[in-house]
């Protein structure tokens, strides 16, 4: 004969309101959690979707704020050499008109005085510090400006005059993913923006004889260039020229040494790949490698080209000696060659702008979709989800209302 005991329909009672009240709890999470999946064996397939779909999310929130980011300093770049180049059309104003050939020397001096105030205002707007207090035109090197002011006196002029701006260097360029595996260039460096002659590079060491002693690779303007044992002179020439350096390099028809040339005004950069061949220095190009991209040129090395500071020197010192056939020729010419590198960057700045522009949309497309996805498969129905929650709470009050009535009951009940 069974056993009967007052426990059973205790035991009974719990079991069934816990598994109630765990319903209950259950879709009250999905609905405060805005998800049908509280764990992996809700729904396993699912569950594995949307993880992926979720890792995507976050990727491309992160890729909106990378744009974003970059959007704001591409604006504030162009803002930077947009008043670089008012400054320069004022000072080309003032070239012409010394150049007409109607001014004294008196006033020739008062204007070249006015240019050297705005030279200034120029090494300001290149060392300017962003919204973010960084180095607009420094790279990776956000804390180091780039260009430095050299003062000194100077024959016809005031006590004080800006001798040189020295180029003090710059990092890379800092890079911004706006997708996955898709990058986009964030600096304009100082040695591009503010250059205004294609650079040559002319080395007095005679290559005919040269052979490279040991594998390597050196870098142009960042990009690494790799040497074999026993590349000639011809062969690093075509390397060069092969690479996507901006760079055009050639043999010195006196010297036999090795020639670099910029295909566009910007200052170019070399050095030799640490562990490796001492390619460049071993040509006569580089005396060692950089510090922070500074100018690092062999001593017997031949360098040309200028910069917009070298050129607005040279102006102001043409009006300060009077010499208004210099003015006229030389002295416009390099504003004008300023004033091309400053409008090719502003270019360079605003295709970068509608690139990151472009990704915007693109991103802000894909976030919708993606999130439906999401939905899809963790999402939770509303609808469904609040009657099921009202279906389950009614058999918990019913389980509670049978319970009230079941458990006051003991043995003597079961006896009778």
């Amino acid at each position: 004969m069974n056993r009967v005991s007052t426990n059973m329909p205790v035991a009974d009672a719990q079991y069934s309101m816990r598994r109630a009240e765990e319903r209950v709890s259950g879709i009250m999470n999905k609905i405060n959690g805005q998800t049908k999946i509280t764990s992996l064996r809700d729904d396993p397939i699912a569950a594995s979707h949307s993880v992926r779909y979720d890792s995507y999310l976050a990727r491309l929130n992160r890729f909106e704020e990378n744009v974003e980011y970059a959007k704001d300093h591409y604006n504030n770049t162009h803002d930077y050499l947009n008043s670089t180049m008012s400054i320069l059309h004022r000072i080309n104003e003032l070239a012409v008109n010394a150049a007409n050939g109607v001014n004294s020397h008196d006033e020739l001096k008062i204007m070249a005085v006015e240019v050297n105030e705005l030279l200034k205002e120029i090494v300001s707007l290149s060392n300017v510090m962003g919204p973010d207090t960084k180095q607009a035109f420094s790279g990776d090197k956000v804390f180091t400006q780039p260009f430095r002011i050299v003062e000194g006196t100077v024959e016809g002029g005031p006590e004080t005059l800006i001798t040189r701006v020295e180029y003090r260097g710059a990092g890379a360029s800092r890079q911004v993913e706006i997708g996955d595996n898709m990058f986009i260039e964030l600096d304009i460096q100082g040695g591009e923006a503010f250059w205004a002659e294609k650079m040559q590079i002319f080395s007095d060491v005679d290559a005919t004889d040269y052979r490279a002693q040991e594998n390597g690779a050196f870098f142009i303007d960042g990009v690494e260039i790799p040497v074999a044992i026993g590349d000639t002179l011809p062969a690093i020439v075509a390397k060069i020229n092969d690479s996507a350096a901006p760079v055009k390099a050639s043999i010195d028809i006196d010297s036999k040494g090795l020639v670099l040339e910029g295909t566009n005004a910007h200052l170019i950069r070399a050095e030799d790949k640490v562990g490796g061949a001492s390619v460049l220095r071993d040509l006569g190009i580089i005396s060692g490698n950089m510090t922070n991209n500074a100018p690092n040129w062999s001593e017997t090395a031949r360098v040309a080209g200028g910069s917009v500071f070298d050129m607005v020197i040279r102006l102001r010192d043409g009006m300060l000696r009077g010499d208004q056939d210099f003015i006229g020729s030389q002295g416009i010419a390099g504003i004008g060659l300023s004033v091309n590198n400053i409008a090719y960057r502003l270019a360079d700045i605003g295709s970068r702008y509608e690139r990151a522009d472009a990704a915007w949309q693109r991103i802000n497309a894909q976030i919708p979709n993606v999130t439906r996805m999401y939905d899809r498969e963790a999402g939770v129905d509303m609808a469904s989800a609040i009657t099921d929650l009202k279906m389950a709470q009614t058999a918990h009050q019913a389980i509670l209302a049978a319970a009230a009535k079941i458990l006051p009951q003991s043995l003597l009940n079961f006896l009778r």
